[in-house]
C-alpha cells in the first residue's frame, strides 16, 4: 500500500463527489420539470372553462358530451389523469389545438422563433446599452450621469409594456413615420423567404433576400426596443449594484496607486470581475423576455408565442395554453441550468 491517498470514484472513473454533484443537478432538474408538470396540470383542472365544451360546442347532445368526456380521461380520478398527462408529455404529445386544428406542438415550433428573435433582439440591446450606462453610474455615483440612470431605471420598471408600446406606434409610426407597421413582414414580403429556421432575419441572410432581411429588422427595431427597455432597466441596475461593490475593493486602490489608467482600471479589472454574476443576471433576463413578451406581441401584432398564449386563452383552448405555458417553463429551467453551468465555468470559486 502506497503513502497517497486513494480517491473514492464512481461510474467512469470520476471522483465521487463529482458524481454526487451530477447527481444533485439532474435530481433537482428531475423535481423542478416533475412540479413544473403538476402545476400545469392543476392550472387546467381549477380554471372555469370546460375542456369537453371546447371540443364538442355548447348545442351538443348530453351522450356526445359524456363519450368526447370519457375519451379525454377527464372521468378518472386526478391522480390517474395526471399520470397519464405526464406520459403524454414525456412523449411529446401536447394534445390539439381547438384554435388552429392542429397539434400544439406544431404551433409551438411554428411560432417560438418569432418570439425567440424578438426576445434576442431585445436582450441584446439591454446588454450593449444597459452594461456601459451601469457602470457609468457607479462610477460616478451620486452625481447626474448616476441619477439620469437610475431614473431610466425607475422609468423602465413602472411604465406598463403595453401603453409604453401603444405610445411607441403612435409617434414612430402614426406621427412620425418612421417605424414599420404591426408585423413582422411587408405584405409584398410574406412567404418570399422560405422558411428554414423560422427567424425571418437569418433565413433572408442565408438565401441573400437583403430586401426581406432589411424589412424584416425595420419591422423588429420598435418591438425590441420597447421589450428591451426593460431588460436595459435591470441590467443597468444590477450592474451599477455589481460595479459599486467591486469599487471599493482594494485591488481597486491598488491598481490605481500602480498607475494603471482610470479606463483600465474600471472597464478592465472592476468590470471583467462582475462579468460573473452578470452572466447570471442577463440570462435571467433572457428567459423573462421569452416569457414576458405576451403584451409586447399583442400590440405589435408579432405572431409569436405570446400572442399564440394570448389568442388562445380568448378562445378556451387550454391544450394550447397549457402547452404554452409548459413550454415557458422548461425555457426557465433550462436557462437557469445554463448560467448555472456558466457560472462554475468562469469562476473557479464556484466549483
Amino acid at each position: 500500500m502506497t503513502g497517497s491517498t486513494a480517491k473514492t470514484t464512481g461510474g467512469f472513473g470520476l471522483p465521487s463527489r463529482h458524481v454526487w454533484a451530477v447527481a444533485k443537478v439532474v435530481g433537482t432538474v428531475l423535481m423542478t420539470f416533475l412540479g413544473l408538470l403538476l402545476v400545469t396540470f392543476l392550472i387546467g383542472r381549477v380554471v372555469p372553462i370546460d375542456p369537453v365544451l371546447s371540443v364538442v360546442g355548447e348545442r351538443a347532445s348530453q351522450e356526445t358530451y359524456e363519450q368526447v368526456r370519457r375519451e379525454m380521461g377527464l372521468h378518472l380520478p386526478l391522480w390517474e389523469q395526471f399520470f397519464r398527462y405526464v406520459l403524454q408529455v414525456l412523449r411529446g404529445e401536447l394534445g390539439k389545438s381547438v384554435l388552429t386544428a392542429h397539434t400544439v406542438v406544431d404551433d409551438i415550433i411554428r411560432v417560438f422563433p418569432a418570439t425567440l428573435e424578438l426576445a434576442t433582439m431585445a436582450t441584446f440591446l439591454g446588454v450593449v446599452i444597459g452594461v456601459p450606462m451601469g457602470v457609468v453610474a457607479a462610477v460616478n455615483q451620486g452625481r447626474w450621469p448616476d441619477q439620469l440612470v437610475r431614473l431610466l431605471g425607475l422609468f423602465g420598471y413602472s411604465m406598463p409594456v403595453f401603453w409604453l408600446g401603444l405610445m411607441g406606434l403612435l409617434l414612430f409610426y402614426g406621427i412620425l413615420g418612421i417605424a414599420a407597421a404591426p408585423g413582422r413582414l411587408s405584405f409584398h414580403n410574406l412567404d418570399v423567404v422560405e422558411s428554414w429556421s423560422g427567424v425571418i432575419l437569418l433565413d433572408a441572410a442565408l438565401q441573400g433576400e437583403w430586401e426581406v432581411f432589411f424589412d424584416a429588422l425595420h419591422h423588429l427595431i420598435l418591438p425590441a426596443a420597447v421589450l428591451g427597455y426593460f431588460s436595459l432597466a435591470y441590467i443597468s441596475r444590477m450592474t451599477r449594484s455589481f460595479m459599486l461593490e467591486q469599487l471599493r475593493q482594494e485591488y481597486v486602490t491598488t491598481a490605481r496607486v500602480k498607475g494603471l489608467s482610470e479606463a483600465r482600471v474600471i472597464w478592465r479589472h472592476a468590470l471583467g470581475n462582475v462579468m460573473v454574476p452578470l452572466i447570471t443576471v442577463i440570462a435571467l433576463s433572457y428567459a423573462n423576455l421569452l416569457e414576458g413578451s405576451v403584451l409586447t406581441e399583442t400590440v405589435f401584432a408579432w405572431p409569436g408565442l405570446g400572442l399564440y398564449l394570448t389568442n388562445s386563452l380568448l378562445a378556451a383552448d387550454m391544450n394550447a395554453v397549457l402547452g404554452a405555458t409548459l413550454v415557458v417553463g422548461m425555457i426557465f429551467i433550462g436557462i437557469n441550468l445554463l448560467s448555472d453551468l456558466l457560472y462554475r465555468l468562469f469562476d473557479p470559486r464556484a466549483r
